[in-house]
């Protein structure tokens, strides 16, 4: 799967601040990943129609089985609002069981930052995996 690019299903107002999540998740096996991968399609559309979402990303390494969630919501409320319905909460407990490693890290920022890029995600992980 190629990596989906930055989607914004609600504009907010360019001096709104956003509620920022970057994921980063590695599978235990490359089947683990492959069922990871076969998940994702349900999460975007789901994300795509998800209340108070402003914007997010997907970036899938199968082979590397790693793969990157960027996103960004009106409050903390509406990611969590988002998380604990379906599809994504029943994709995300049948992933704990082939998932090797599972980072977050959260952030916010001006809604006229959006879209957000790979590389302040990444860094961003990099240095929450560096304070634990």
């Amino acid at each position: 799967m190629p990596d989906v690019p930055w989607y914004t299903p609600t504009q907010a107002d360019p001096d709104a601040e956003v509620h920022v999540m970057a994921s980063r998740f590695e599978t235990d096996s490359l089947l683990g990943a492959l069922r990871f991968f076969l998940k994702a399609p349900g999460i975007i559309a789901q994300v795509r129609k998800a209340p108070g979402a402003h914007g997010a990303a997907l970036r899938a390494r199968v082979l590397r089985r790693t793969f990157l969630t960027l996103s960004a919501w009106e409050d903390r409320e509406a990611l969590q609002r988002f998380a604990a319905s379906d599809p994504h909460r029943a994709s995300a407990r049948a992933a704990a069981a082939y998932t090797k490693e599972a980072e977050f890290t959260f952030w916010t920022v001006r809604a006229r930052e959006l879209p957000l890029g790979w590389a302040e995600a990444e860094r961003r992980l990099a240095e929450r995996k560096r304070a634990h």
